[in-house]
């Protein structure tokens, strides 16, 4: 009976050590540091990590974690009151927390910072205008407004904002990390800003005052499944109150500027507050491993959904030849599926499938149907009526037409569409790392949040060589299968 006790609490133990939990991040640099904090703390604890950065915005990581795809990651409870509960107005951390029980879901005790919504613009631009606070902009609608796409439509963002202070200027959408960029050069000359953002120092802009207090509390906290066990939860409750806002525009300035990674901010960090032992190192790992499995990831996600695109539009394709009144319906009717943008379609898969590789997947398939479908259909059409005329005149059924004369000659036709699938299947899976699929739009991601062209050349330049080098395998393909006889 010791024994089997002995067994038990050593079996439970390793089970408790081999706990994983999932971190989630949203496509932001603030959000890469503070999730890399919440992993390296798990793991200085004993936890197994699993890292789903680069997730694309507060809906998608909301339906991830309720989802249970992830277990934990940052978020704000200006953006859990207005944008997950719609409360209508700005709750506190006791009732987000009543509210989010129903659903199965906790809130941290915050981190210690506001990192509220902003509306900025160059210092320089501020005093030739005399423009020190937002209902000050309504007198100069002739301004460019551009702000970030989650910012555009949130309750607490720019419609609702544009109207509580009767502003006339009309905003465009673009990436936060590109905004700065755009305002140092006066491509615009206001757009949104996180409080805590290192780029306000860094590039000398001024804070528009906030004087109607339109934007609600933005208290960084740890938002979590309570699934995740109370030594966890524990765990999570040591970041109460330990990052201050300069700390943290520190940390995003340090990632920004100073170029270092926010793995090693995260653990500079931890190892200031005394929460991991040892000195501060600065790791360097070489980049080609991790490159090739991220070329790796991204052929997977091309190849599996174009032989499943293949596998389902060559087969219609030759049915609508044989029955072809429908043929018109069902092309249009696939044609529209690609008017779908690429990250929506992502977003509407995440309910049914979760995150990951298979709404990825899923997604790119639907976008290779209707090259292939379209150019099966019209090479079967194509086929020159005197030869089908002579075929039937052998004594050939229909299988045999197919299989012997049509389907050869339409060869060439169906390639070419298999091509063009492949190729826009290799672009467009790079949106994928926005849902957590990874592959090479991982770099691209995170050098877009983080405005660092060498990332983002990292994954481009990999992704634009695939989509080259599957031109020219196709090429020959089309050679190598095309008969004999039609050569």
């Amino acid at each position: 009976m010791k024994k089997l006790l002995v067994i038990l609490l050593a079996i439970s133990s390793v089970a408790a050590t081999a706990q994983k939990i999932t971190v989630g991040a949203k496509h932001f640099n603030e959000g890469y540091i503070l999730s890399e904090i919440i992993a390296q703390l798990l793991e200085e604890n004993g936890f197994t990590v699993d890292r789903k950065y680069n997730l694309g915005g507060t809906m998608v990581c909301f339906k991830a974690l309720k989802q249970g795809e992830i277990d934990v990651y940052p978020e704000y409870t200006g953006t859990i009151s207005f944008e997950i509960l719609s409360s209508g107005k700005n709750l506190s951390v006791e009732e987000i927390r009543a509210q989010l029980q129903d659903m199965g879901l906790a809130v941290a005790p915050p981190y210690g910072f506001n990192n509220t919504y902003a509306l900025v613009m160059t210092e320089a631009l501020s005093k030739e205008k005399n423009i020190h606070n937002i209902s000050e902009l309504a007198q100069h609608p002739q301004l460019s407004i551009g702000v970030s796409y989650e910012f555009l439509k949130r309750q607490d963002g720019w419609d609702n904002l544009s109207k509580a202070y009767a502003l006339p200027q009309a905003a465009v959408g673009l990436e936060h990390g590109l905004a700065y960029s755009a305002l140092t050069e006066n491509k615009i000359q206001i757009t949104d800003a996180y409080s805590t953002d290192g780029e306000i120092i860094q590039n000398h802009l001024t804070v528009l005052e906030d004087n109607q207090k339109f934007f609600p509390d933005y208290l960084a906290t740890s938002f979590y499944r309570p699934s995740i066990g109370e030594k966890a939860e524990s765990i999570l409750k040591k970041l109460t109150g330990q990052i201050s806002e300069r700390e943290m525009q520190a940390m995003n300035a340090a990632v920004l500027y100073e170029k270092k990674s926010f793995q090693q901010v995260a653990s500079d960090f931890l190892r200031e507050k005394g929460f991991v032992a040892g000195a501060t190192t600065e790791t360097s790992t070489s980049i080609v491993p991790d490159l090739l499995s991220k070329t790796g990831v991204h052929l997977k996600l091309t190849f599996l959904a174009l032989l499943l695109a293949i596998g389902f539009a060559v087969p219609l394709g030759v049915v609508l030849y044989w029955h072809p009144k429908p043929a018109r319906y069902v092309l249009y009717l696939v044609g529209l599926l690609q008017t779908i943008p690429s990250i929506a379609l992502l977003a509407i898969f995440i309910p049914f499938t979760g995150i990951g590789q298979l709404p990825a997947v899923l997604a790119l398939f639907l976008y290779g149907l209707l090259p292939i479908l379209r150019n099966t259909y019209t090479g079967l059409q194509g086929i020159d009526p005197v030869l089908k005329k002579v075929a039937i005149g052998m004594g050939m059924n229909r299988a045999q037409r197919m299989r012997l004369l049509e389907f050869p000659l339409a060869i060439p036709f169906i390639l070419s569409g298999v091509r063009t699938a492949a190729v826009i299947s290799v672009g467009t899976a790079t949106l994928a790392a926005f849902i957590g699929a990874g592959g090479l739009g991982e770099y691209i991601v995170t050098g877009l949040a983080l405005n660092n062209s060498s990332l983002i050349l990292r994954g481009a330049i990999p992704a634009a060589a695939l989509a080259i080098l599957i031109e020219i395998a196709f090429e020959i393909l089309e050679r190598i299968f095309r008969p004999a006889y039609l050569r």
